[in-house]
């Protein structure tokens, strides 16, 4: 080995122990306090602390909502955002998300079809319902531990009664509203 490669070596050896050094003094002379919850919230993105994440905000109740919702805005929120991995007319195809035609009122794992997540798979006996869509439409992730939905949800109120509005009329008799 040359004389010049032993002194690159030793350099980048030098520096690693320097900044080591400087971080271990750095550590002994600052001592940053911790926070217990994180001071910005993004919705959809979990807290990184691995602090397990804090109870969801009581949402309001939907169905006062659904008597003044508009379908027309629930067809171009849904279409905006969900026909990315949703169609929705009757017999269509499954995309990555499985036909929405006639999920109001059927069971949460409503085609046969369409290979769902095992926590998903776990409700097909449960109807989807009014406030069970409020809730999985606020945010999928947190409502249904599991699903393989990567969808943050929808914020607005208003907005989710409409989109409700809107996947209760895609079906031949639609339910009744609450």
């Amino acid at each position: 080995m040359s004389l010049e490669a032993n002194k690159a070596f030793a350099a980048v050896l030098t520096a690693g122990i320097a900044f080591m050094v400087a971080g271990f003094i750095g550590q002994q002379i600052v001592h940053p306090k911790r926070l217990d919850k994180t001071a910005i919230t993004i919705e959809g993105v979990g807290a990184s602390t691995g602090a397990p994440a804090a109870e969801a905000p009581a949402l309001p109740e939907i169905g006062p909502l659904l008597a003044n919702a508009n379908v027309d805005n629930g067809r171009q929120i849904a279409g905006r955002l969900c026909s990315a991995c949703h169609t929705f007319e009757d017999g269509g195809a499954n995309k990555v998300g499985p036909n929405l035609y006639g999920v109001v009122g059927g069971p949460h794992a409503h085609r046969s079809d369409f290979n769902y997540s095992s926590a998903m798979a776990g409700l097909k006996e449960k109807p989807w319902n009014y406030e069970e869509l409020n809730h999985f439409l606020a945010s999928p992730s947190r409502y249904i531990r599991g699903t393989r939905m990567a969808f943050a949800g929808i914020s607005n109120t208003q907005q989710r009664a409409d989109v409700i509005a809107y996947l209760r009329s895609l079906a031949a008799s639609p339910q009744p509203l609450p």
